[in-house]
């Protein structure tokens, strides 16, 4: 079984390796996180091991990106590309009770959670989080980056930007598209398309606010 190194003591490290042991995938070895010295020297079960940067002494373990924030999920994967660490391999984690009977594609570093359901014809990204409960249907595209919370429920050909941010228990309408780095709020019913970098929420969702770019990167 390969080793796996864990980037980041959250939540969703907590839920990921706890699907990695149940699948026996890999053999978890250890936390890297930038907090070190700030947190508890153990981490689910698992020594933290160091910083980030310390990825190089780990080289031969398959990575996985547990941030919950997608734009942090892309900035560490450049962050680590820019560093020239080499042969990165990131794992790729979901939930024995996933449904995926198309066999749709599901990119290098996601997790998907318990009880998603994929119907046909469907692609999520790299490094993409769906979390348990959500509904991904026919021609859907989650693009990399982008978390899905739990609950949520994605009509037939929808897209789900670069990073973007759809909240719990939302519902998007079949055709509709998610923008780039937008935020869709928790419960929120969305009609229309969403505007790359804009903030959504209510029912109908409605524009709440345009972010600045300097704001999300």
């Amino acid at each position: 079984m390969t080793d796996l190194i864990v980037l980041g003591a959250s939540g969703l490290a907590r839920e990921a390796l706890a699907v990695v042991r149940e699948t026996g995938s890999h053999t978890p070895i250890g936390v890297l996180d930038d907090r070190v010295g700030h947190i508890e020297k153990t981490f689910a079960g698992l020594p933290v091991l160091g910083r980030i940067a310390n990825l190089d002494d780990h080289v031969r373990a398959d990575v996985l990106i547990c941030v919950g924030s997608g734009l942090a999920r892309e900035r560490i994967v450049d962050w680590l590309a820019q560093t020239g660490v080499r042969g990165i391999r990131y794992a790729t984690v979901v939930d024995p009770s996933v449904r995926n009977p198309a066999r749709c594609r599901i990119g290098a570093g996601s997790i998907v959670l318990a009880n998603v359901t994929i119907t046909a014809d469907a692609t999520v990204g790299d490094h993409v989080v769906v979390m348990p409960g959500t509904t991904i249907t026919h021609d859907d595209v989650v693009d990399d980056y982008a978390t899905l919370a739990a609950g949520v429920s994605l009509g037939g050909g929808v897209t789900v930007g670069r990073g973007a941010y759809v909240g719990m228990n939302a519902a998007v309408l079949p055709g509709v598209t998610i923008g780039v780095r937008s935020v869709v709020g928790m419960a929120a019913a969305v009609l229309h398309d969403v505007p790359d970098n804009e903030t959504w929420a209510g029912v109908p969702a409605r524009p709440l606010t345009a972010r600045p770019l300097e704001m999300i990167t």
